[in-house]
């Protein structure tokens, strides 16, 4: 897997110093608002885990599936509900927690549907913030890092289901996926 790597972008030492710095502020916001934290599964799952491992506070945790991308390198426009909440939403404080935020079609879907079920606040966490991807009108609450409109794999992002195991984040080859 690593020679498919172009080059590392964010080591494990850059993404456990980013997790420190955003739990430790989201512990400060949060600690008397008793959350409902929500995972975007599946690129989300490494960093809501390390998240809520470094943050103080009374929290519940929930899981959403919505996919675009469905397996490719670009999102599809198409967006598909795999998993609901199994949690009501309606007067908590939610936290979605993502892996990247690219077009923002997904995260302008999740707050929409959010609000629509009656949540009292809704913030967005992200480990990557990719601006430039931009398709959709969202602004990310909380971030890691800004990164280049490049193809990431690594810490939960993936091609085809693979890379999510990398321990940092990196650019992957175009040579991997470009005959796809």
């Amino acid at each position: 897997m690593n020679n498919d790597i172009e080059r590392v972008l964010y080591s494990e030492q850059d993404i456990a110093e980013a997790i420190d710095r955003l739990a430790s502020q989201l512990t400060e916001e949060y600690k008397d608002k008793r959350p409902i934290i929500i995972s975007v599964l599946s690129g989300a799952i490494l960093f809501t885990v390390d998240m809520i491992e470094k943050m103080d506070i009374m929290a519940q945790l929930d899981f959403i599936d919505v996919s675009t991308y469905f397996g490719g390198t670009e999102s599809t426009g198409k967006l598909k509900l795999i998993h609901d909440l199994n949690k009501d939403v309606k007067d908590r404080n939610i936290l979605i927690m993502e892996d990247i935020v690219d077009s923002g079609h997904t995260l302008s879907y999740l707050i929409d549907l959010l609000k629509e079920r009656g949540a009292k606040s809704v913030k967005t966490v992200s480990l990557l913030d990719k601006p430039e991807g931009r398709e959709y009108d969202v602004e990310v609450d909380y971030y890691g890092f800004k990164v280049p409109n490049e193809f990431l794999v690594g810490y939960g992002l993936d091609y085809k289901g693979y890379y999510r195991n990398l321990p940092y984040v990196g650019i992957l080859k175009p040579s991997v996926y470009e005959n796809d």
